[in-house]
Order: C-alpha cells, then structure tokens, then sequence
C-alpha cells in the first residue's frame, strides 16, 4: 500500500496492511509458570488469531499518527456543551501516578492504605463543605451511576417509612437526559414537567403534577439551557411539602462551586461529576467518578462501605451499615480520579474553584452576547456556564445545526453539543468553560459567524463537511446499527 503524502500527518492506514509475516514489535520473556492442564477440545482455537506482525518503529509511528488525528482538549477549543471538557492540569495527572496511589492493590489491607484512605475521607469533607450536605460516598463512578445511587437511597428511604406507594419522579424538560432511565431502573414512574416561557420551572405545571404517590423531583440547576433556577427555593418547599424529595444533577455544579450550596436551597441529594466539575479527564469515554452527598437524614442509606476516622486517628472502611443501599462497585470506586480532584481542590482551594465557577459564567455571558447578533438564543438571559442557540433560521437556508457542527471540525474546533436539549429546534449548546481565553473565544464566534455567511450563499460548503479529516460525514446510524467490527482482506 502506498500512502498519501499529507506532510506531518500521514495516512495511518490499517495495522493489518502493515504486517509482515515474521515480524516483531517485542520479544517476551521465556514463560517460567508451570503449564496448565489442558483446555477440553471444545473450547480450544481451530486456528490461531489473526494479529498483526509488525516491528517495533512502525507500530509506535502508526499509533502516533493515530493519536494525532484525535480531537482533544490539549489540541484544539472543546466547547462541547453539558460536558465540560477543560484542561486538565498536568500536576494532577502527576500527583495520581505517584507509587503509594498508582500500585495500590484494591485488596490490600486497609492499615496498609491509610495514605489513600486519608485523601478519601478529606475529600468527602471538601464536597460535604462544597454542598451543605454532609453524607458523602465516593463509590459511583460516573454521573448516570450516580444518579442511580440516588435513586436507590431514595428508594430505601420510602420503603424505611412504609411509603412504599410513593413511585412518581418528576422531571423538569430541562433536566439532564439520563434522569429518566434512572428513575426508571430504581423502580420509580418518571413523569416530564414542562418549563415556562423562560426556561425555568413552571410553578403551576409542578403543582398540578403534585400527588399522592410523589417520591420527589430530579432537577438540574443550572438547567440544561444554562440557566440558574431562579424559583429553586420555592420547587424545594413544594416538594417537601407533599413528603418528597429533592434529587439534583451535579452535572452542571462546576458554574455554581463555591458560590452556592445546593443544600441550603433546599436539595435533600446529589451527585457530582468529578471529571467535568473538578477538572479531571474522561479518560476517552471513562473511568470517571460520580461521588453523591446527601443531608443527615439519608446518610444512613449510603452505600458501603463507608470512610470513617477512628478515635485514635486512624481510617477504616465501616461496613456495619445496616440501611445502607450496599455496594455500587466492587472495590470502592474510580480512586485514580478522586486523587486528581484532590489535587485540584487542594490546589485552588475555595477561593480558586468560586473564581473558576465565575470565569466560566463570564466566558458564556461574553460568547453569548457576542453570538447573539447574529443566530436566535431562544432564552437570551443572562446565563451560567453554557447557553444553547438555535439554527433554525440557518435550517431554512439550507445548512442545519449538524452541518454546521461538521464544518467546525475543517477549522479545527471540535463541534458543540446539538440537538440537546430537546426544547430547543435545532439545538447547539455551547460551554466555554472558565479555561479558555478572550482570543479563542472571539476566534470561534468569528468562525460560527463566518460559518453563517456561508450558509446564506453556499450551503453546500457546509453540508459536504468535513472535508480534512480522514473520513469524511458518515452514514451514522448505519455505523450505529451494522458497525464493521473486523478487518477483512481485499
């Protein structure tokens, strides 16, 4: 195969194009364990797996020039909107790759751990500071998992009181997409509140939804519009009022740390995303962490075990838990991302994350005004950390909000959410995050807007991107439901 010749980024191809019969990238050590039996006929190989063989320059090359080609946030803007995709101090990635964290055997003996086990424990102290909720468990690891914590503590709470019928979660239209199928794992009945002209909760609507059979409500403050609920106090009353609880998607919790307390608002539980909020990676899709905090009177729910300091200083896991939900993981959690978090806190402290929370905030007010001359904002108030624009007068042209999501890849920025949240036609929600600067910020509304200019005169421009990469636009939902998993020879 002869590749094409495109500078400092050349075709990577296929590994398998590059094998060559005999060659090797390393020579492993002569086996030194004893043989075991073997394996019945049945469940042995007919022929041996087909891998690659290649030397050693040309396989770090090819998955170079592959890591080459990713879209991350340390190559190029990232303003994909409810994600928060920022940078990730490279002091934090250090700090988690120390020994005493990164060799720690998941089963080694807790007095052998307590450096780890130390970090825990403060870390619960820092998000029950960070909340006003003062139950903390690190053990979800990822939002959706921790919201489905949540539900289950909420669970066992209505059932520790005889209120089994309590099944019904509302759920605002702005809240995250992933309550509903939490709500719904846990056993509750999800029921869709419609908000207001202005994006917030309608106060009528939610005492209309009100009843008997109430659990509580999961709501996402700031909303998936990027709007602060200005009437939270009053949505908390009313669901308490009628014996409910109040679950909160910490999705967004990066544009309120150290502003405001979700529990003097009102909230009863919670969970974070350590790796949006707190400025850790995803890691490429995961392992991320979603630690929840809870009041008081849920603390006992808690999954086990459970971090404690003993009298004489030491920690231990506690597993006398009698109410708890029990464990989420089979260990006690993603700890390499709590460690990066730690570091994170530990280096900004309070005063740090409220300034991060309101660069963020002034970043989206500044694109948004900016961005707002020239595309509709149906909710154009003054927003937290993300805003959400409309393309539907750019649909009319001819260029739909997908278009233009692929043409911003050819001028190397990676695409804004679209099509989410649902309220919105043709959706783009944009967060800029508090890392980014002015000039980055003007240079991506200057392309947007160019974008636009040529959506007016030359759709196609932007309806056959992109045109860079090494694939241009797939058929997505062919590769969804008949992906090609193998390689085969031509």
């Amino acid at each position: 195969m002869v590749g094409k010749c495109a500078g400092l980024l050349p075709e990577a191809g296929v590994i398998f194009e590059k094998s060559r019969k005999g060659r090797r990238a390393v020579t492993p050590p002569r086996c030194t364990v004893p043989a075991a039996p073997a394996l019945p006929e049945s469940m042995r190989r007919k022929n041996p797996p087909r891998l690659p063989e290649i030397g050693q320059p040309d396989l770090v090359r090819h998955f170079t020039n592959l890591s080459r080609k990713n879209f991350g946030v340390d190559s190029v803007f990232y303003p994909l909107g409810s994600c928060t995709m920022k940078h990730n101090p490279k002091i934090n990635e250090a700090v988690s790759a120390l020994a005493g964290f990164a060799k720690l055997h998941p089963l080694i003996p807790a007095s052998e751990a307590q450096g780890m086990l130390k970090l825990c424990y403060e870390m619960q102290g820092f998000l029950a500071a960070l909340t006003g909720l003062p139950g903390v468990s690190l053990q979800p690891a990822a939002g959706a998992h921790g919201e489905l914590a949540s539900m289950l503590i909420m669970r066992a709470w209505f059932r520790s009181r005889g209120e089994n019928e309590r099944r019904t979660i509302l759920i605002p239209d702005t809240a995250h997409g992933t309550n509903p199928a939490s709500a719904s794992f846990a056993g509750f009945i999800p029921r869709e509140i419609a908000s207001g002209p202005d994006g917030q909760i309608n106060i009528e609507s939610l005492k209309a939804a009100i009843g008997s059979s109430l659990a509580g409500i999961m709501i996402t403050n700031p909303n998936t519009l990027g709007l602060f609920e200005k009437r939270i106090v009053e949505v908390c009353n009313l669901i308490h009022e009628a014996g409910g609880l109040v679950y909160m998607d910490g999705a967004n919790f990066n544009a309120i740390m150290g502003v405001a307390r979700p529990g003097d608002f009102g909230i009863d539980l919670m969970h974070f995303n350590l790796h949006k909020t707190f400025s850790t990676p995803h890691g490429g899709g995961g392992p991320g962490a979603g630690p929840i905090a809870v009041t008081a009177a849920l603390a006992p729910f808690l999954p086990k075990p459970v971090i404690i300091q003993r009298k004489d200083g030491s920690y231990a896991f506690d597993e006398a838990c009698p109410q708890s939900i029990g464990r989420m993981r089979g260990f006690y959690g993603n700890l390499s991302v709590v460690v990066r978090a730690y570091a994170y806190i530990r280096a900004l402290g309070l005063d740090g994350l409220r300034e991060a929370a309101r660069a963020a905030v002034l970043n989206a007010n500044y694109l948004r005004a900016r961005l707002s001359k020239t595309f509709e904002i149906p909710y154009n108030d003054h927003c937290m950390h993300e805003f959400v624009i409309s393309m539907k007068e750019q649909k009319k042209m001819g260029a739909k909000a997908l278009d233009f999501a692929k043409a911003l890849i050819d001028c190397s920025i990676h695409p804004p959410t679209i099509y989410f949240p649902l309220i919105v036609h043709e959706a783009m929600m944009i967060e800029p995050t508090e890392t980014e600067s002015r000039e980055t910020l003007d240079r991506f509304a200057d392309i947007l807007e160019e974008l636009n200019r040529k959506a007016q005169s030359e759709p196609a421009a932007l309806t056959n991107a992109p045109v860079t990469t090494p694939v241009s636009r797939l058929d997505e939902l062919a590769a969804a439901r008949t992906p090609i998993l193998s390689w085969q020879e031509d």
